[in-house]
């Protein structure tokens, strides 16, 4: 695969995770919809990692770690960093029986609505740097 063809690769499997995101909230399947979140921003940040290393991102499912490793931590504001440091748990957390009762608490549909709409400011973000 080209440079190319990976980064398009990683953008299409973040937009694919982006639509099943929404379908998750209007279905009312809350705990899903962090995860698919973690994972838009997980597989945007993951083009971005090519487009600027050139070379396969790591194997991590942790945001801080894979923006830093990227090249591109010091980009993102302030409050980029407080929303993928807030979505980063969201993916492992969701997997485990002890996890899920307490994040079901929190995940309500309107903490779900808001996290899209971070996740989507987010993606739009990597993908204009990825213009």
């Amino acid at each position: 695969m080209t440079k190319e063809e990976k980064i398009k690769y990683w953008i299409d499997l973040s937009d694919d995770d982006l639509a099943v995101a929404h379908t998750m909230l209007a279905n009312k399947h809350y705990l899903y919809v962090g995860f698919m979140c973690h994972q838009v921003i997980e597989k945007i940040f993951k083009a971005y990692y090519v487009k600027l290393n050139d070379k396969t991102p790591p194997y991590t499912h942790e945001l801080p770690y894979l923006a830093q490793e990227g090249c591109f931590y010091e980009t993102l504001s302030e409050e980029q960093k407080l929303f993928i440091d807030r979505l980063n748990p969201l993916n492992i957390r969701t997997r485990y029986p002890s996890y899920k009762d307490n994040l079901s608490k929190l995940l309500t549909p309107d903490r779900c609505v808001e996290i899209i709409e971070q996740t989507k400011l987010l993606h739009q973000w990597t993908i204009k740097k990825l213009s």
